[in-house]
């Protein structure tokens, strides 16, 4: 764990130093930050695993700073905030956080949550290639299958790349692999994502799907199988075994 740099940005000084010293004590090499330039400063003077941010900072919000911590699928984020409506969590996970917690901390929770995250990141980034697991009741296909695992949240392609999903990940390729190669609609993939009809005007679908494919393309060095169906929604164009 001491090669693991966390980095904890939160603008209350007392609340950062005692996340600081409780993940220090669990192991991870713990640093803190008051804000996005110092996050930034952080990240450009050595790796950074995983992200503790706060939504209420002064200045660039922690919305914001996670659109930006987006564009490098290797960092995890957990968003720790006061603000624990159902409308904030939702708007912190479809910009890209991985896990939401709210304010007062549980430090052990926290702790669990880190090290639930770093284990997805290290197989999801490490580029993985174990062989896929087989199944005796897999049957006979000219065309070799995704496997979908259901327990550990990840998705392996034909050549064995394992790339562990988000919660949002998890819950649209479980429906698009449902679908048996025909596409889902937006309504379907809103009410499996979000629980509520879709709306012309909600980019958040396109968001999450946007991330899939970046996180499948990086990880199998080519076009990610969740394909546009113009004017109906998307597909998985791919054969997919759930297991």
């Amino acid at each position: 764990m001491a090669a693991v740099t966390i980095v904890v940005v939160e603008d209350e000084a007392s609340l950062r130093r005692d996340m600081i010293e409780y993940l220090r004590s669990c192991g991870f090499d713990a640093v803190g930050a008051k804000n996005g330039r110092e996050l930034d400063e952080q990240i450009a003077s050595r790796p950074v695993s995983l992200v503790v941010l706060d939504v209420n900072l002064p200045g660039e919000d922690g919305f914001k700073i996670a659109t930006r911590l987006r564009e490098n699928p290797a960092i995890g984020i957990i968003m720790v905030t006061a603000r624990g409506s159902t409308v904030d969590r939702v708007v912190g996970l479809e910009l890209g956080a991985d896990a939401y917690l709210v304010k007062p901390v549980e430090m052990r929770e926290l702790e669990a949550q880190a090290k639930a995250l770093l284990r997805r990141l290290e197989t999801s980034n490490g580029a993985t290639t174990s062989p896929a697991p087989q199944s005796s009741s897999q049957p006979a296909t000219d065309e070799a299958s995704w496997i979908l695992d259901a327990t550990a949240w990840a998705l392996t392609s034909p050549a064995g790349v394992r790339v562990s999903l988000t919660s949002m990940e998890m819950k649209l390729v479980s429906l698009l692999a449902g679908q048996a190669r025909q596409p889902a609609t937006r309504d379907q993939i809103s009410v499996a994502l979000y629980n509520r009809r879709w709306n012309p005007d909600d980019r958040s679908i396109d968001t999450v799907v946007g991330r899939l494919r970046h996180k499948v393309e990086n990880a199998i060095g080519e076009t990610a199988p969740v394909k546009s169906v113009h004017g109906v929604g998307y597909v998985f164009s791919a054969p997919v075994r759930v297991v």
